[in-house]
């Protein structure tokens, strides 16, 4: 009929994969994308060149890095077997033959020195163990004038969150010397660049924001990612109790914007 458009039904593939935390980590896209495309902005794409993306999780960045590579090699590595499994299931599905699952630490990798063009970790920075040791195994891999892009949160992450936790601890007279400690924990623009260039890395930094809302603090405090990479560490900071307290306050206060500051640093290994 004149006017009515024909709609093909999506291809369903089953997909026989455990259930947990990998298999259901739709929030991925919402917290990992704005670093990443700080990452994609500048990464190079050039015909061939053999990328590594280190700790690459489920495989948001190895996945479009894979299909924008033209025909290259992608190699993909992180220890956490269970979201590797998700990522095999994605280039399958997707039909990628350019691209290889590690499942290891970035500190060891099994690459000959110099045979790497591009490195890049999406948020990998914050979770390594050993950072220098995989910072100094990037510089090794990668070619004279390779690149390596490293996207991280920064201190002053979430601050509408804290500045109303400190507002609840010194209503009850609470000490907040490990909220502090919490807080600074996270990466500086001048402490991550000083370790890229120990590493032997000549560095530049891009830096942006992007934010999160809520309509209070219930929501926040439910929502899936929160609760996975967050929750713990706010209730190991107080306890439970205090941690309620905070949930009212906010709830008291209404919409919730948190203000996620970002950087995307890039190392350029110099040439001989």
């Amino acid at each position: 009929m004149a006017g009515t458009v024909a709609l093909v039904a999506p291809i369903v593939r089953e997909v026989d994969i455990d259930g947990g935390v990998a298999g259901n980590y739709d929030e991925l896209p919402v917290w990992s994308a704005p670093f990443g495309l700080m990452i994609l902005e500048r990464v190079p794409v050039r015909r061939g060149q053999v990328v590594v993306d280190v700790g690459a999780g489920t495989g948001f960045l190895t996945v479009e890095l894979a299909q924008r590579a033209a025909a290259g090699r992608v190699v993909a590595v992180d220890p956490w077997a269970e979201a590797m499994d998700v990522l095999r299931r994605k280039v399958e599905y997707l039909g990628l033959n350019n691209v290889e699952l590690v499942v290891g630490d970035a500190d060891r990798l099994e690459l000959p020195d110099e045979s790497v063009d591009v490195v890049v970790s999406n948020l990998g920075i914050n979770n390594f163990d050993n950072a220098a040791a995989v910072l100094r195994e990037c510089h090794r891999v990668l070619r004279p004038g390779g690149r390596l892009l490293i996207s991280t949160n920064l201190v002053g992450h979430m601050q509408e969150f804290y500045d109303a936790f400190a507002d609840v601890l010194a209503r009850l007279g609470r000490d907040r010397q490990a909220l502090d400690e919490h807080i600074n924990h996270r990466a500086t623009i001048d402490g991550t660049r000083a370790m890229l260039e120990t590493a032997g890395f000549v560095t530049e930094v891009e830096t942006g924001s992007f934010r999160m809302r809520f309509a209070d603090g219930t929501a926040l405090l439910n929502h899936y990612f929160i609760r996975l990479g967050f929750l713990d560490d706010w209730r190991a900071v107080a306890g439970a109790e205090v941690l309620t307290a905070v949930e009212a306050e906010l709830n008291r206060r209404g919409e919730v914007t948190l203000t996620i500051p970002a950087a995307c640093f890039e190392g350029i290994r110099a040439r001989s």
